[in-house]
């Protein structure tokens, strides 16, 4: 059985199915792809097909971030899909706008906050977008163009057209766009160690106890020659060294820019350097972080702070910045705060 993207499933169908992705479907995530097709199963449950290799593009396994093109044949395991009225299917995300940065007609950008993912899945719910989308019913199309981690705010750029995503997601890809996050860490960040170059790999943790769902997604770093390795490059520049108020012991704040865009991979290099970010629930030190709450710090301090990318539409080299969130603001010394009001300089993409 073949089916053309874009034929709507019959409800309660559960036999395998193959898809052949259409001109307006390419360059997808595979994830993404699978939401819009899939309505009525959990998101949950298709990470887990994608993980456990039973979705296949023209007969390989792939991931969740893995990109559809053209012409791909997709094999999607039996799955029962319900009416989105049936009882227990999730609620339609709430309406919401988020602050904006810029917009136009082909995209727009916003200063996320922390502590929103970007889109629903891996138990969320909703995210950024799928709220943007019910807050703007007459929009024909939003689509992420990157990511940012749930916990870390600032710039995030949404395609309001497909020749726009496509033409921004080339750049992310082909490294031509510039993007610079700031991130407090603990210690003093040495001032020559400006380059880190070290292989990244996902893991999962153990299972809980009595559960079937498999165990948090993490990342390490690895050698070059283990087989889940990706390549990694993070440029880090010290901008200041302060304390918080009351802390006696010193921190780093960095300007860290990224060559390669890995899951986690600023948290998993600096804390692999020796200097966790602040906050860092995951890769930092749980006691450090009660520690640094009672100081005003109640989330990670990572930033996604300036970007630069050719506009998709008339190509002028375009800078974005959003200032630090008000709460990370206040913990900063008045000569970090004299350091962030630089002006902010555009650069030619990388050749």
């Amino acid at each position: 059985m073949k089916n053309i993207i874009g034929a709507k499933p019959e409800p309660g169908a559960a036999e395998v199915r193959f898809l052949t992705v259409d001109d307006e479907s390419a360059g997808q995530r595979l994830d993404n792809f699978l939401f819009r097709h899939l309505k009525g199963v959990p998101k949950t449950h298709v990470y887990r097909i994608i993980r456990s290799g039973e979705v296949r593009i023209n007969k390989g396994r792939a991931q969740a971030e893995s990109r559809i093109a053209a012409g791909d044949v997709l094999r999607l395991p039996p799955v029962r899909v319900s009416a989105r009225s049936e009882e227990g299917a999730a609620p339609p995300a709430p309406g919401r706008e988020f602050p904006l940065l810029h917009e136009d007609d082909a995209l727009i950008a916003i200063d996320k906050p922390a502590g929103v993912a970007v889109h629903g899945g891996s138990g969320v719910s909703f995210g950024v977008i799928e709220q943007l989308r019910t807050a703007r019913p007459a929009a024909k199309f939003l689509e992420l163009v990157h990511r940012l981690d749930r916990e870390t705010s600032g710039i995030l750029l949404v395609a309001k057209k497909r020749s726009a995503l496509v033409a921004l997601q080339d750049q992310f890809r082909e490294r031509e766009t510039g993007k610079t996050y700031l991130a407090l860490v603990e210690g003093r960040w040495p001032a020559n160690r400006k380059v880190l170059d070290a292989p990244l790999a996902k893991y999962l943790l153990p299972s809980a106890k009595g559960s079937a769902e498999p165990g948090e997604r993490r990342v390490r770093v690895v050698a070059k020659d283990h087989p889940d390795a990706m390549h990694a490059v993070t440029l880090v520049r010290v901008l200041v060294t302060l304390s918080l108020p009351g802390d006696a012991a010193p921190m780093s704040l960095l300007a860290v820019t990224i060559k390669t865009g890995r899951t986690h991979q600023i948290r998993v290099h600096l804390a692999s350097a020796g200097h966790t970010i602040a906050g860092d629930d995951k890769y930092g030190d749980f006691e450090r972080n009660r520690s640094l709450q009672k100081r005003g710090l109640k989330r990670m301090f990572l930033h996604a702070w300036r970007l630069q990318f050719n506009h998709p539409v008339t190509g002028t080299r375009t800078a974005l910045q959003a200032d630090l969130p008000a709460e990370l603001q206040a913990l900063m010394s008045a000569e970090a705060l004299e350091v962030l009001a630089a002006p902010f300089a555009l650069t030619s993409p990388a050749p």
